[in-house]
């Protein structure tokens, strides 16, 4: 068995691709129109692990509610800097509702409010304002 890769439905592709791109740092490895079918399929990898890609749906004029349901989880990343990848986040206007207080792990929600888990490669000492901000929202 080989893992290929995990759907995210999104309601605003352009707003989506800012966040997992320039925020997050994957990159766009192929995409495919369907015009027959009305949607949109963009899939993202790391690219120390172009193998697990995350597969972004967009169906074409969909106002569904894709909601905030709990039965989906988290995507999780290993970032070189959980400071800096928090701090890009937090300046492009994402709320970092877990901070990365303990220098190894945070949260942060996309656009379509798929919880992403950031945990540093190895761990940083704890470093302010990251230490003592508090908990904001669900993740």
């Amino acid at each position: 068995m080989k893992y290929l890769h995990s759907m995210v439905r999104v309601r605003d592709l352009d707003a989506s691709l800012r966040f997992y791109c320039e925020g997050l740092g994957l990159r766009e490895v192929r995409r495919k129109e369907v015009p027959e079918g009305k949607f949109t399929l963009v899939f993202l990898s790391a690219a120390e692990s172009p193998e697990a890609e995350i597969e972004l749906t967009h169906n074409w004029g969909s106002q569904e509610d894709y909601g905030s349901a709990r039965n989906f989880g988290h995507l999780a990343f290993r970032v070189d800097d959980i400071y800096a990848t928090c701090q890009r986040l937090q300046d492009m206007g994402y709320t970092i509702h877990r901070p990365p207080r303990d220098g190894h792990m945070a949260f942060v929600r996309s656009p379509d409010l798929i919880s992403v888990e950031l945990l540093q490669e190895g761990q940083l000492p704890p470093r302010e304002p990251w230490a003592s901000m508090p908990n904001t929202g669900s993740w």
